[in-house]
C-alpha cells in the first residue's frame, strides 16, 4: 500500500470510477436544496435520492462523488474517539439500475488491491456480508479473498423505513496486534476497537421493504441499485499510517496552528481534536449558506462552534481565534473546493462575531453554574436536570460540569444526565429514520420511456397525440403544457373540453397531464387539441422573470453570498426564498424593490440559450445553489441576470411593467422569504395583501370614535387629532406607510384616552363635595362609581388633603370584583387597612403607608368590608 495525500486519495477514487464509465457528480451543498426533511446533507447518497426513488432518471446510471457531509448526532464523542467527526467527506460509487453485486465487488477489489490504484495488501482486509447473501460471499472469494477473512453477520442488511433496502457488505482494514491483541471477533461481536478500521460499505439495494411484510417476502425492485460509502478521513488514516484520523494531513495543519495560538503542545488532548473537527464543520457550513441561530440548522451550527470555543478555554485560549484557522482549512481543502476562497471573508466574519458573543454566554453559563452549585451544596450532588441544562442551554460539556463540580467538592448525577441526553438522542434518531427513508419506486412510471417533447416555449396550443394513459392522466407525444418544475407551477388549460388540473414531470422527463373528474375520456392514439390558458401563462412568465431580477437585486444590495433557497412562481405572485446572515432593514427592502423596477424600465431583452454546462458557467450564468444539471443547460439571459432555468419567461423585462414587494419574512435559520406581485394590477394585489393591516387601522379608528361618543354622554368633549393620510405610495413603501399610519392612529388613541381620563379626573375632583355628608370625624368610608384605579387614587388623595381627613377608604365594584384604595396619614397604615378589607371579600393587595390598593374577589360583601374596617379602626 502506497502513501498518498488526502487530495491524491480523493482524486484517485474519482479517476478510477470515471475510468469505469461513471459520471463525476460534484459535491452538493451541505444545506439540502428542496428537501425540508433534512437539516444537513448527511451521506453521499443524500443528493441522489431522487434517482434511487425513481423521481428522476440520471443521464448516466453510473455515478461517483466525493460528498461533504455533516452529522452531529454523536457530537459528544468527537475528540474522544479516533474517528468520530461532525464534518467528513464520503467517497461513493453508485449504480442506478445498471451494474449490480458482481461488478460492484469487482470494482472494489480492483481499486483496493491493484498496485496501479491503492495497492492494499489483500491479507489486511476482513469483509463482512449478510448471512443469507451467499452470492456476495462467492463474489469476494472469486477475487481471492480467503474464507477466514469473510465474516457473515445477520445485521448486514440496510433498511430504514419503507422503500429500497437490501444486504450490504463492509470492508475492514487490519492495523495489527499493536492496536489490539484480539482478532476478528472484534468485528463479529461489534466491539469498539482501533485495530480493525471500517473503510468501505456497499449496499445492494434490491428489495422494496413494506411494513408488516417479512423480509424474506420483500419484492424485488424493478431497478436494482448500488449505494456505497467510503470515509475519506478513515482511508487517509489507513493509507498514511496514522494512529488516528487527527494525525492525517486533513487535520494536522489545523492542530499545529492551534498549538501556535495557544502556546500548548499537542499530545493527543481532546481540545485540539474538537477544535480541528469543528472548525472544518463551521467553515464549510457557513460557506454553503448556513447561518447561526437558535433554531434548526442554525442552532446545531451554533452548538458546534461554541463547543470548540469552550474547549479552547481548556488550553488557554480566551479570545476569538477560530477565524485564524479558517485560512488553514481552506488551504487544505482548496484543491477540491476552490469556492471556499470566495466565501473566506464572510465565513471569518460570522465565526468571529459568534465567538465574541459566546465568550459572554460562557461567562453567563459560569454564573448559572455558580447558582446551581450553591443550591446543590447541601445534597453535594448536581442533578442530571441541571447538568443537562448547562449542557443544552449554555453549551457546557458534561466533562466541564464535572470538573467545575469537583472544584466545589460536588459530584454530578451522570446517570440522570445521560437519561436526559438519551431522550434527546432518541428524538433525533427517530427523526433520522423518517429523514432517510427513500420511499418506494413507481415501477410503471420508471418503465415508461416513450419520447414526449415539450413545445411550450414556442406555442400555447396545438394538436397532439395521446401516447399513454395512466388512470385519469395522459401523456402526449408533444405538449405545450409546462409541468411543475424549478419552482414554477404547472400550466392550466384544456385537452379538448376536458380541464387539465395538474401537470407532473415523470421520471424519464415526460409531462403527465392530470385531468379533472374520475374518468378519462381519451384513448391511446387519439388526436387532441391541447390549449394552455394563455392569460395564466403570461402572468406566470412575468412573475418568474421577476424572480430572476429579484435575486440579482438582492445580491446587489446584500452581497454575493445571497442565493436562492427555493421559490414558487405562479400567476398570482412571485415567492422567493433566500439566505442571509440577518434580517433585512426596511431601507434594504425598498432599495431591492427600486432596483428591480429599474431593471424593468431599462427594457432588457430576454434571451434563452442551450449550452454545454461549462460554457454556460464561463458566461457567468448562475446555477441554482445545490441543484444538479445535465451536460447541456438552458440559460435565461436578461443582461443584468444570467441563470440556469427551464421555466417560461417574458421576452423583454418591460413586459413585467411593475414589481411590488408585499413582504419579507424569516422562515427558518438564516432563510428569508420575499413575496412580490407584478404586472398592471400589482398595486391592486398588494393592497389586497394588506387587509390585516387595514383591518387593524379600521379597528383603531372605530375605538377612537366610540371613546368620543362615550365621553360626550358623560358631558366630556373630546377632539380626535388623528387625520387619515391619503396613501399613494406604491410597493413596499405603501406597506411601510400603512404601518406608520397604524402607529400614528394608535398614538392618537392613547392621547385621546389620556385626555379623557384627565378630564374625567378633573370632573370627579370637582365633585368631591358630594361626599361631605359621609365623613365621620377624620375618616371617610364609601363606594364610588369610578372604575379607573388611577383616578380613584387621585380622588382618595384629594379627599384626604382637601378635607383634612386621616383615613379615606374608597371601594369600586366591577362585576364580581372590587377595588379598594386607601389614602391615610400617620399613625394610620393604608396598606394594613386595605388588607383588612380583603379579609371580608377575599383577595389581597399592598402599597405604602400613605397610599395603598387591594383587589377583592366578592363585590357583594363590599359594604360589610367597609363596616369591618370602620370597626377595626375604632
Amino acid at each position: 500500500m502506497k502513501y498518498m495525500t488526502s487530495s491524491e486519495i480523493r482524486q484517485m477514487w474519482l479517476d478510477f470510477f470515471k475510468s469505469k464509465g461513471h459520471s463525476v457528480e460534484p459535491s452538493a451543498s451541505l444545506v439540502p436544496h428542496n428537501d425540508p426533511t433534512l437539516l444537513w446533507t448527511n451521506a453521499g447518497v443524500t443528493p441522489l435520492k431522487k434517482y434511487f426513488d425513481g423521481t428522476m432518471v440520471p443521464e448516466n446510471p453510473r455515478i461517483t462523488n466525493a460528498q461533504k457531509c455533516i452529522r452531529t448526532n454523536d457530537i459528544e464523542n468527537v475528540g474522544k474517539t479516533a474517528r468520530h467527526h461532525t464534518f467528513f467527506e464520503m467517497l461513493g460509487n453508485f449504480s442506478i439500475g445498471d451494474y449490480f453485486k458482481k461488478e460492484a465487488i469487482a470494482f472494489a477489489c480492483e481499486l483496493l488491491f491493484d498496485p496501479k490504484w491503492f495497492g492494499f495488501d489483500q491479507d489486511k482486509l476482513y469483509i463482512t456480508y449478510y448471512t443469507k447473501d451467499i452470492d456476495a460471499k462467492n463474489c469476494w472469494m472469486s477475487h481471492g479473498i480467503k474464507e477466514d477473512h469473510l465474516i457473515p453477520l445477520d445485521g448486514n442488511f440496510w433498511e430504514i423505513g419503507e422503500g429500497p433496502c437490501g444486504p450490504d457488505t463492509e470492508m475492514f482494514y487490519d492495523r495489527g496486534e499493536k492496536y489490539d491483541k484480539r482478532g476478528p471477533e472484534l468485528i463479529r461481536d461489534d466491539i469498539e476497537n482501533d485495530r480493525f478500521i471500517e473503510i468501505w460499505n456497499i449496499v445492494f439495494s434490491q428489495f422494496n421493504s413494506k411494513e408488516g411484510v417479512a423480509r424474506e417476502n420483500y419484492k424485488e425492485l424493478p431497478s436494482k441499485n448500488i449505494d456505497t460509502g467510503c470515509g475519506l478521513e478513515r482511508l487517509c488514516c489507513v493509507m498514511q499510517g496514522a494512529n488516528t484520523n487527527y494525525d492525517t494531513d486533513l487535520f494536522q495543519p489545523i492542530i499545529k496552528k492551534t498549538e501556535e495560538i495557544s502556546g500548548v503542545k499537542y499530545e493527543g488532548q481532546m481540545a485540539f481534536k474538537v477544535i480541528a473537527d469543528h472548525v472544518r464543520t463551521v467553515t464549510f457550513a457557513v460557506a454553503d449558506g448556513a447561518t447561526l441561530s437558535n433554531e434548526g440548522r442554525g442552532y446545531v451550527l451554533r452548538r458546534v462552534l461554541r463547543r470548540a470555543s469552550k474547549y479552547a478555554k481548556s488550553i488557554g485560549i480566551n479570545k476569538p481565534f477560530m477565524s485564524e484557522l479558517v485560512d488553514v482549512v481552506i488551504q487544505i481543502m482548496d484543491p477540491f473546493y476552490p469556492y471556499l476562497h470566495e466565501k473566506k471573508e464572510i465565513v471569518k466574519q460570522v465565526i468571529t462575531a459568534e465567538e465574541k458573543q459566546f465568550l459572554k454566554t460562557l461567562a453567563d453559563g459560569e454564573k448559572r453554574f455558580a447558582l446551581i452549585a450553591e443550591a446543590s451544596k447541601d445534597k453535594k450532588v448536581i442533578s442530571g436536570s441541571d447538568a443537562f441544562t448547562l449542557y443544552d442551554t449554555y453549551g457546557f460539556p458534561i466533562e466541564l460540569t464535572i470538573e467545575y463540580a469537583e472544584e466545589k467538592g460536588l459530584t454530578v448525577d451522570q446517570a440522570g444526565f445521560k437519561a436526559y441526553l438519551n431522550e434527546q438522542k432518541e428524538r433525533a434518531r427517530n427523526a433520522r429514520k423518517d429523514d432517510q427513508s427513500m420511499g418506494g419506486q413507481n415501477e410503471e412510471f420508471l418503465n415508461f420511456k416513450a419520447e414526449s417533447r415539450f413545445s411550450g416555449y414556442n406555442t400555447t396550443n396545438q394538436k397532439s397525440k395521446v401516447i399513454a394513459i395512466f388512470g385519469n392522466a395522459v401523456v402526449l407525444d408533444e405538449t405545450p403544457f409546462y409541468a411543475f418544475s424549478g419552482g414554477q407551477l404547472c400550466d392550466k388549460g384544456k385537452l379538448d373540453d376536458t380541464e387539465v388540473i395538474d401537470v407532473i414531470k415523470m421520471p424519464n422527463g415526460q409531462h403527465l397531464h392530470v385531468l379533472a373528474g374520475d374518468t378519462n375520456p381519451f384513448k391511446v392514439g387519439e388526436i387532441v387539441w391541447a390549449v394552455v390558458d394563455k392569460e395564466n401563462r403570461d402572468l406566470t412568465r412575468k412573475n418568474h422573470s421577476s424572480a430572476h431580477l429579484l435575486q440579482a437585486a438582492l445580491q446587489n444590495v446584500l452581497g454575493s453570498h445571497v442565493h436562492q433557497m427555493g421559490s414558487q412562481v405562479c400567476s398570482e405572485y412571485c415567492r422567493f426564498d433566500f439566505n442571509n446572515y440577518q434580517a433585512l432593514t426596511d431601507e434594504e427592502i425598498i432599495k431591492v424593490e427600486d432596483i428591480v423596477n429599474d431593471f424593468i424600465k431599462e427594457a432588457h431583452p430576454v434571451k434563452t440559450l442551450v449550452l454545454p454546462i461549462e460554457e454556460a458557467k464561463k458566461l457567468g450564468a448562475m446555477a441554482l445553489f445545490g441543484e444538479k444539471y445535465g451536460a447541456q443547460v438552458r440559460v435565461v439571459d436578461m443582461g443584468v441576470s444570467k441563470e440556469f432555468c427551464a421555466g417560461t419567461h417574458v421576452y423583454n423585462t418591460e413586459e413585467i411593467m411593475d414589481f411590488e414587494i408585499a413582504s419579507v419574512e424569516s422562515i427558518g435559520s438564516g432563510v428569508f422569504r420575499a413575496t412580490a406581485v407584478t404586472g398592471p394590477k400589482a398595486h391592486e394585489l398588494l393592497v389586497e395583501s394588506t387587509q390585516n393591516i387595514q383591518a387593524t387601522l379600521k379597528t383603531i379608528i372605530e375605538k377612537a370614535s366610540e371613546l368620543v361618543k362615550k365621553a360626550k354622554a358623560e358631558g366630556i368633549e373630546l377632539e380626535v387629532s388623528y387625520v387619515p393620510a391619503n396613501l399613494e405610495e406604491k410597493g413596499y413603501r405603501y406597506i411601510l406607510a400603512l404601518r406608520k399610519e397604524v402607529a400614528k392612529a394608535q398614538n392618537a388613541v392613547k392621547e385621546l384616552e389620556k385626555e379623557y381620563n384627565q378630564k374625567k379626573s378633573q370632573s370627579a375632583l370637582k365633585s368631591l363635595d358630594q361626599y361631605d355628608s359621609l365623613i365621620e370625624g377624620d375618616k371617610l368610608f364609601t363606594t364610588v362609581e369610578v372604575k379607573d384605579t388611577n383616578l380613584i387614587k387621585d380622588m382618595a388623595s384629594a379627599l384626604r388633603n382637601n378635607k383634612n381627613l386621616n383615613v379615606v377608604l374608597l371601594a369600586s365594584c366591577d362585576g364580581a370584583k372590587v377595588t379598594f384604595v386607601c389614602a391615610a396619614n400617620a399613625p394610620y397604615d393604608a396598606c394594613a387597612i386595605v388588607k383588612e378589607a380583603t379579609k371580608i371579600t377575599g383577595g389581597g393587595g399592598g402599597g405604602k403607608k400613605d397610599l395603598a390598593q387591594a383587589g377583592g374577589k366578592d363585590s357583594s360583601k363590599v359594604n360589610e368590608a367597609l363596616l369591618h374596617v370602620k370597626e377595626f379602626l375604632k
